[in-house]
């Protein structure tokens, strides 16, 4: 068995990749490592999923090997991923378990895991569990009254929208917003929480038939958004992904909001409000230096962290800050959150605009977007490439040529076999040029 956690998770295609057989085993195994009996006596997991169809065979595989290893099963149904990590801490859940892909396509399936409390597991706990799954690792299985029991909660949404409603302390009265649900997670609960907060919702892509789900639709494919909005004349729209755990937003003339300009209205609002603790914003390398500057000029500090919500959340953590996200959508708020929440930003965004009384398009102002060329390039060995002195010093030939307009991130995928070229600058063919330039480096090497 080859390394089972990614960036957010164990993902692949279901049923092949990802099998029930593997669930059952990741589930067992996170349960005796999360949920050991110790003095605490019997433990509990929650369990959720989005819609997709293979979830409903995945579900019963995960309950199977959470309840095979003595824990018990608190099913909360199809909700967002951060529904679930709160469910977890709100229930005094030993762990959790969401079953998603988030953004990928339907065949995709996904499974995440949640310490008590709500929390990500770190690189040390994932590998206890693998360990286990790998069967490496000896345990017991109970029999008779030991084996775990399933029951569901059937008010886990109602306590999830409970909760998004202490997040925004002023009425959206007078907001009308489009949501585009991408068939996924978000359908019920997102219309729901924007509607109960005084907006006027129109809800699109809100009838998850199992199949559905990402399709030409959510966060990843915002075109229909952008022409919902439109003709509804909203004054905004929101499009969340298939886990709805981000969220980006689109303007009343339909131009996109990314995350990056949506943290720039949320860090300036929570300065303003106090609540932006040590005036300190967490967010990726792969952020815009747009957004360095607007945070620079508002005399905000951006403190950059390894790209993936995971690191976020541990820059938050390790300072104590109280807000961080990543250019895609995921935006975490610690006080009413352990993860990216996609319909809490959205309710906190609009917010922003009824507190203000202006226009999403004129808060997002505040950040100018600088041009950003990324180029992927296919190696044999990544990371050896991206170390290569050759290479490296094509970078800072670069980054000297640029100067302060513009900057320059290489670095290895996650996933695949490929050295990832960023290049922003004042002028798109500069940054283009530059690209170009450092893609035929690194695919020489």
């Amino acid at each position: 068995m080859g390394r089972l956690f990614g960036t957010d998770g164990v993902r692949g295609l279901a049923n092949t990749e990802l099998t029930a057989e593997l669930a059952l085993q990741v589930a067992s195994a996170a349960a005796t490592v999360l949920a050991s009996p110790g003095s605490g006596g019997r433990k509990t997991a929650v369990v959720g999923r989005d819609p997709r169809a293979s979830g409903e065979m995945l579900e019963a595989a995960v309950v199977a090997g959470l309840t095979s290893a003595g824990v018990d099963v608190l099913n909360v149904g199809v909700l967002p991923t951060p529904a679930v990590a709160y469910l977890t801490a709100e229930l005094d859940a030993a762990l959790g378990v969401m079953i998603s892909a988030s953004h990928n396509p339907m065949p995709d399936n996904g499974i995440k895991i949640f310490a008590a409390g709500g929390h990500k597991l770190d690189d040390e706990v994932e590998d206890r569990i693998e360990s286990v799954a790998a069967g490496t690792t000896t345990r017991r299985a109970p029999t008779g009254a030991g084996i775990g029991r399933v029951r569901t909660v059937p008010d886990a949404a109602e306590r999830y929208l409970q909760h998004l409603a202490t997040a925004l302390p002023n009425s959206l009265d007078g907001l009308t917003v489009v949501v585009d649900c991408a068939h996924g997670a978000a359908s019920g609960v997102a219309p729901a929480a924007y509607r109960a907060a005084g907006a006027t919702v129109v809800a699109i892509n809100a009838e998850p038939d199992g199949l559905n789900i990402n399709e030409n639709c959510g966060s990843t494919h915002l075109e229909s958004l952008q022409k919902a909005v439109v003709e509804h004349s909203a004054d905004l729209g929101l499009a969340h992904d298939g886990d709805a755990d981000r969220c980006l937003a689109v303007d009343a003339a339909g131009s996109l909001i990314d995350g990056d300009a949506i943290m720039t209205v949320l860090a300036l609002g929570m300065r303003d409000a106090g609540e932006l603790v040590d005036n300190t914003l967490v967010a990726t390398v792969m952020s815009n230096l747009g957004l360095h500057i607007a945070m620079r000029e508002a005399g905000i500090t951006l403190v950059t962290t390894a790209v993936g919500d995971r690191y976020v959340l541990e820059g938050l953590r390790s300072g104590g800050f109280s807000l961080g996200g990543e250019q895609s959508g995921h935006v975490v708020f610690p006080a009413f959150g352990t993860t990216g929440d996609g319909v809490l930003t959205g309710l906190r965004l609009m917010g922003r605009m009824a507190e203000t009384g202006q226009a999403i398009a004129d808060l997002a102002s505040a950040m100018t977007t600088l041009p950003q060329v990324l180029v992927n390039v296919r190696v044999a060995d990544k990371r050896a490439v991206a170390a290569s002195p050759v290479v490296l010093d094509a970078v800072v030939a670069a980054e000297r040529s640029l100067g302060d307009n513009g900057r320059v991130l290489l670095r290895p995928s996650g996933t695949e076999q490929l050295v990832r070229v960023m290049v922003e600058a004042s002028d798109i063919e500069v940054a283009r040029k530059l690209a170009d330039e450092l893609a035929g480096t690194v695919a020489s090497v």
